[in-house]
């Protein structure tokens, strides 16, 4: 029974219990008279234990996996869409078309709701409405219900997918994120490439209902262990602590506040922001070029469910099952890719543990060698794999291991830029994350409506060449930002380029637009900086929503 309530009560749903809670006297204030988390202080998310935030992680991640899972698992059964419906396998790629555009819309409206109710209540709510239109998606009569529910069930699961970077902002410090951001980006790989796979097998028994049968019993499971998913958003746990304080009436307390109640927290404020500044900081230079990177790299994504079946299937003549587990390669190189950032994050660990290098003299472009190797190997491992396929007499094997690597390189470009993103643009770091995530679930939207077309008119190994050869332009990119860096973000007016004058931006904002404490998509990272901790005010990893 103890157990039960501990899962199920809100006041016991954290990483303590109650009764460990103790009331300062006085309570822990800041140098500006807000409620803050004292040294030490239980509640602050990073203060939980390494079990429990792992714990915690693995949780969000599972909710990811859901909708990276749940975006490719009709590619495997286009053929049974087409056949129930009439349809050509064109059209019944907008299942996947219509979920990606929910990608899209799900993060102008959940990231600024995260800010004002915290994460843990949008990831319940967004979540139990995902499985709940996923029922329309496996029961519809036509294929404008279907349409329709994918739209809907793309646009509630991308709550998790855009909010768990957030989360991971909460409970890590900057080395750990990447090891926590590593994990994450490999389930935004592994999942889209399970997907084809289950519903590839599915397809030669029964139909593409079973699929989405699939999707309900996988999120029916991932629903329970949700509820053990406590509040991470420290404006918000602070502004409980608040509460809790003033309600037990402490002497010279009884108005203390949490710094979040005197800003302008409405929800006109926030979606005001939400909606226009992310569009402003796209055109940003860094922004707009990191974001035509992994545009091509996130279509690239998504072709991959289409070109696999065209190798595989048509070439070579396996069925739909056996023809979608080449995919289970590009599984092996998320994990492989994951691997290589892990020793990465360990490598500059104890570089700064020897005394090599200060945590301080870090910049930005140290992110970027992995997006070097990950930009020279994308366009490498994509000529290999398309040249190997184009014949079949290549040994299959050959394809599925230019597929594996193609994975690692592919997931070395997006975790670094998603860091080098987040270290650029610090407290806009959520806009220009929100901005980046709908540049490229626009272009893997528009994946399966070409790709079938474009590698039977010009072959795999014409069109994979094709995709080689932008790659291999876009990968001077990262080498540009490493050696003009510094100039390019000089001229920005939403990055900082020196300490003084970050903290001149913390205070003021930047050169031409002043902070407003209402910002929806960077009000978190702002509140994060401006936490306190000890004496002074420490300056925390930015909060972020991708």
């Amino acid at each position: 029974m103890t157990a039960i309530v501990r899962i199920l009560s809100h006041a016991v749903n954290k990483p303590y219990r109650s009764k460990d809670l103790r009331h300062e006297t006085p309570p822990y204030l800041n140098k500006d008279g807000y409620v803050d988390f004292a040294p030490g202080d239980i509640e602050n998310p990073r203060n939980w234990s390494m079990g429990r935030r792992t714990a915690i992680t693995m949780s969000a991640v599972l909710l990811v996996v859901n909708a990276t899972f749940a975006s490719s698992s009709p590619s495997g059964c286009f053929g049974s869409i087409s056949k129930e419906f009439g349809v050509s396998t064109e059209v019944a790629g907008l299942t996947i078309t219509v979920f990606l555009l929910g990608y899209c819309a799900g993060p102008l409206v959940f990231a600024p709701l995260s800010e004002f109710y915290g994460r843990r209540w949008i990831f319940y709510i967004s979540f139990l409405l995902y499985i709940a239109f996923n029922f329309l998606c496996a029961f519809a009569p036509n294929l404008g219900a279907l349409l329709v529910g994918r739209f809907l069930t793309g646009t509630f699961v991308s709550a998790p997918l855009s909010n768990c970077p957030g989360l991971l902002a909460d409970l890590w410090d900057p080395l750990q994120r990447s090891n926590a951001m590593a994990g994450f980006s490999a389930m935004v790989y592994m999942g889209p490439a399970l997907g084809p796979v289950v519903a590839g097998f599915l397809e030669l028994k029964e139909d593409w209902r079973w699929s989405f049968y699939v999707l309900l019993w996988l999120g029916g499971g991932t629903a329970v262990i949700m509820l053990t998913i406590p509040e991470t958003y420290a404006p918000t746990v602070l502004y409980n602590k608040a509460k809790r304080i003033r309600k037990a009436n402490i002497p010279g307390y009884e108005n203390v506040k949490a710094s979040v109640e005197d800003s302008d927290r409405t929800l006109i404020g926030i979606y005001k922001v939400a909606l226009t500044r992310p569009w402003i900081i796209l055109f940003d230079t860094i922004s707009l070029l990191c974001a035509i990177y992994m545009a091509i790299v996130y279509t690239l994504l998504y072709m991959l469910f289409t070109i696999y079946p065209i190798v595989f299937q048509e070439k070579r003549g396996w069925n739909s099952g056996v023809g979608e587990l080449p995919l289970i390669g590009t599984v092996v190189g998320a994990l492989i890719g994951g691997i290589i950032v892990l020793v990465d994050t360990n490598i500059r660990q104890k570089k700064i543990e020897r005394g090599e290098k200060k945590i301080e003299d870090t910049v930005p472009e140290d992110r970027l060698p992995l997006a070097m190797i990950g930009g020279i190997g994308f366009s490498a491992t994509m000529f290999w794999f398309a040249w190997s396929a184009e014949y079949n007499y290549v040994h299959w094997i050959v394809p599925t291991l230019a597929g594996c690597f193609l994975s690692s390189m592919l997931l070395l470009i997006f975790v670094a830029y998603l860091n080098y993103l987040v270290d650029v643009y610090l407290k806009y770091a959520a806009s220009a994350i929100a901005a980046n995530t709908i540049a490229r679930s626009a272009c893997g939207a528009a994946a399966p409506l070409f790709t079938n077309q474009m590698f039977h008119a010009m072959g795999v190994g014409g069109g994979g060449s094709l995709i080689g050869g932008v790659a291999a332009l876009l990968a001077v990119i990262p080498f540009l930002f490493y050696k003009y860096g510094k100039q390019i973000r000089a001229r920005s007016k939403f990055a900082p380029t020196t300490p003084a004058q970050e903290k001149t931006d913390e205070e003021t904002g930047p050169r031409e637009e002043p902070i407003q404490s209402s910002e929806s998509l960077s009000s978190s990272t702002e509140d994060e900086m401006e936490r306190g901790e000890g004496e002074g005010i420490k300056k925390e990893e930015p909060n972020l929503e991708l």
